[in-house]
């Protein structure tokens, strides 16, 4: 991933000083547990416990070997006496690089999870702080029935739990070790070694395995943050969308001393949810190609190795970079309730539609009947740019149906919100109150 999208700890998760550290952590509990087991000598393990791997070496052996493993052990064994020979005994090159690569991506995933834990606690303030908010709900891009925003964000905050849930499964399930040699059979290394190996690197050990840990752990865990990414890119979206000058809702953080455009002043542009749409694409693409890296020949080929190389890292580079822009979205979005309620006048009563249809169905009248006369006055809203509550009183029909107060309480806004505390509390935003019984269209708060 490039330096602009890196943030430090992510990067440093990935480097490659944090990768051979974690070779060197494999290779050294598996020693310790040789030795456990009388195998190597207690004198030589107080030497190897001593050693390192040269880096500057090991890229020099590469161009040689053009085997990392080899040259990554040769670094280190040139520069010792015979408890060298110990290193790597019975195992394969993923007893160590599977190993390692898991608690790479574990520790990757808590870093996820700690942006993933403060994108909940936005939302969560957000959606309480906008409970009672008024805004349009739109179906299709057209104005649907009055909502609140902060039933908006309530639905994000919920989702975004269950991607918690994912992200933490999918993290469990990459929390384990191998150590079981040549395709897995145990042959040269101990089921025993491999428990205090992996017990000693705080992982569970994978019960099977072939010549490397399966790679629908992986899968799961790549389509995890893709899944997360594609709920980025769907608020980003919505973001995006509320933020146009026609609609004007909501606005990303724009600091002082920003520019929107080279060349238009006036410019503002919601530049960070687009970069949010645009890496969760990446990370969803780079999502199909761990799910093609779980078909391998035999008890493995290296397709998936280069692969991964690129996509592991990149996916958890760029899914903390979003998450992060996200965040600051969301602790420091702008929000504008009056031009909300300007957006829900500006159809001139026509969200009312359904709540007359229903009135009158109460009535007594046959729905077709209501739904005609309720349309109808609504077309002339459409076209004559009038305002479609005074067209509904001055209908006969449905002035045969109700009184100037009845009227009054059709057009009150108060009873498209009447279930929002009721909603915020099955969630837990809120403490639930006491439920009333309410009509399902004459009744206001």
């Amino acid at each position: 991933m490039i330096d602009r999208y890196s943030r430090p700890a992510m990067k440093q998760v990935w480097s490659d000083e944090n990768k051979y550290l974690k070779w060197m952590a494999v290779e050294l509990a598996a020693c310790e547990a040789w030795a456990a087991e009388g195998v190597i000598p207690q004198e030589d393990m107080a030497k190897l416990r001593g050693a390192e791997y040269n880096h500057g070496r090991m890229i020099e052996l590469f161009e040689t070997t053009r085997h990392d493993v080899t040259a990554f052990l040769s670094s280190i064994t040139e520069s010792m006496g015979p408890e060298g020979r110990w290193l790597h005994l019975g195992l394969t090159s993923n007893d160590m690089l599977d190993t390692g690569l898991n608690l790479q991506l574990v520790e990757a995933g808590a870093l996820l999870q700690t942006e993933l834990d403060r994108a909940i606690a936005a939302l969560a303030a957000k959606a309480v702080e906008h409970k009672d908010t008024l805004a349009m709900g739109r179906t299709h891009g057209v104005h649907a029935e009055p909502m609140t925003i902060g039933l908006r964000f309530a639905l994000w905050w919920d989702e975004m739990g269950r991607q918690k849930e994912r992200l933490t499964e999918a993290i469990e399930g990459l929390r384990v070790g191998m150590v079981s040699g040549a395709v897995g059979t145990h042959a040269t290394v101990p089921p025993s070694v491999e428990e205090t190996v992996c017990s000693e690197l705080g992982l569970k050990v994978a019960k099977i395995t072939n010549q490397i840990v399966q790679r629908d752990r992986h899968a799961h865990f790549m389509t995890t943050l893709a899944l997360i990414g594609a709920s980025l890119e769907k608020f980003a979206t919505e973001i995006r969308a509320m933020q146009r000058t026609e609609i004007h809702e909501l606005e990303e953080p724009f600091s002082a001393g920003q520019t929107g455009s080279s060349s238009m002043p006036h410019k503002r542009n919601p530049e960070l949810a687009e970069r949010i749409c645009g890496l969760a694409r990446l990370i969803r693409g780079n999502s199909v190609t761990a799910m093609e890296n779980v078909a391998l020949w035999g008890e493995r080929d290296i397709s998936h190795s280069s692969a991964e190389r690129i996509i592991l890292p990149d996916s958890c580079l760029a899914l903390d970079y979003i998450l992060s822009i996200f965040n600051y979205i969301i602790e420091g979005l702008r929000v504008f309730p009056e031009r909300m309620m300007e957006n829900i006048e500006s159809s001139r009563g026509l969200v009312f539609s359904q709540r007359v249809l229903l009135a009158m169905v109460e009535k007594g009248m046959a729905r077709e009947d209501a739904y005609q006369t309720v349309q109808s006055n609504a077309g002339r809203s459409w076209e004559e740019k009038k305002d479609f509550r005074d067209l509904i009183r001055a209908d006969k029909k449905t002035g045969e149906c109700f009184s100037a107060s009845e009227f009054d309480e059709l057009f009150d806004y108060g009873y498209y919100t009447r279930y929002v505390d009721e909603t915020f509390a099955r969630l837990g935003l809120i403490k639930p109150a006491k439920r009333k019984k309410q009509n399902a269209a004459t009744s206001g708060d």
